[in-house]
């Protein structure tokens, strides 16, 4: 099989209805009217058509053979803004010391924080049920390939990268966190308020305290859960290690999973990326991996198999059939696997 990430196409509108309804992603509801409207704002993103607080990238992984959708991922260019914020509680740490009984404690403290100049997020990662534990690694192909894109055009994104993990919710898809704590405050349940929140954020500032929050108060079931990640999300969490990112004491405010996020400069996708120019070794032999992308307007991108020389790279014939590129063309070219420890 031949796959390709690329950017959304309205074409692709049912088949990633489908797909996303194998799932319950708040950023990528099974919803046909909520896609296509994503669907429209990233082709107008990709054409460079709307500001960065308005820009959303929606990527898409093609099996080339089947004409088939099978996975996605999404940026956003701006989370936060001054109509829009990004909130999330801060967790800090507070000493509590008596004199008297020689006795003291260190206390968890949950301070909810409104972000005005937020980060660039990413998201909406959806792998087909039927297409995951391949050998070609798809969900870490479409996951790495939109970090090609943000190396190519830096000056679209934020410095600053986050990424919202889904914490362990109960059977039925309840959080035992909201449940302790979001729900006394705003008398919604879980799921109506996450949906609320993507657009309307008024009554997380007027409902939410303002003031510390200690989290020996909380029920035990909300303690638990508390910046952890649900099992489903873990690959996830270990690929976003692997490239630089790391915890940010920082937790979602309505299920209280974790956020881990980066500087642009600690992202290895980014900092390794490089522009080679393709061109042809008589004695060529591909034993490089890494992701390709084109560097012209209709981006694309794949894993492929090369021997890099210098600035020069020879690309097996397969990968540049499948990209439609040229000897002499420009790609950006970006490694496959990390080793954080050399």
């Amino acid at each position: 099989m031949s796959f390709i990430i690329r950017p959304v196409h309205h074409d692709d509108l049912n088949q990633l209805v489908d797909l996303a309804k194998q799932f319950n992603l708040l950023n990528l509801p099974g919803d046909k009217k909520v896609i296509g409207e994503k669907i429209d704002r990233s082709e107008q993103s990709f054409a460079g058509k709307l500001s960065k607080t308005q820009s959303e990238y929606l990527f898409v992984l093609e099996d080339v053979e089947e004409k088939y959708v099978v996975g996605s991922s999404l940026v956003l260019a701006k989370h936060g803004n001054d109509e829009v914020p990004h909130s999330y509680f801060k967790i800090f740490k507070r000493d509590h010391f008596s004199q008297d009984l020689g006795v003291g404690f260190i206390h968890q403290v949950l301070r909810f924080q409104l972000d005005f100049d937020g980060p660039t997020e990413i998201g909406g990662l959806l792998v087909d049920k039927s297409y995951r534990r391949r050998p070609e690694k798809l969900g870490k192909q479409i996951s790495l390939s939109r970090f090609l894109y943000m190396g190519l055009y830096p000056e679209r994104f934020e410095d600053r990268v986050l990424c919202e993990l889904t914490p362990p919710l109960t059977d039925e898809g309840r959080s035992e966190f909201w449940e302790a704590l979001g729900r006394r405050f705003t008398g919604l349940p879980y799921q109506e308020a996450d949906l609320l929140s993507q657009s309307h954020k008024e009554f997380i500032e007027s409902l939410f305290p303002q003031d510390d929050i200690y989290l020996c108060l909380l029920d035990a079931k909300a303690r638990l859960v508390l910046g952890r990640v649900g099992e489903a999300t873990k690959p996830a969490q270990h690929l976003l290690e692997s490239i630089g990112f790391s915890y940010l004491d920082e937790v979602d405010p309505f299920d209280g999973g974790p956020h881990y996020g980066a500087n642009v400069s600690q992202i290895l996708p980014i900092t390794q990326g490089r522009r080679l120019r393709v061109t042809e070794f008589k004695d060529a032999a591909y034993k490089e991996q890494g992701l390709v992308a084109t560097t012209g307007e209709d981006f694309k991108a794949s894993l492929a198999s090369a021997d890099i020389r210098g600035n020069d790279v020879a690309l097996a014939p397969k990968v540049r059939q499948l990209l439609g590129i040229e000897t002499g063309e420009e790609i950006y070219m970006s490694p496959f696997n990390y080793n954080r420890g050399k």
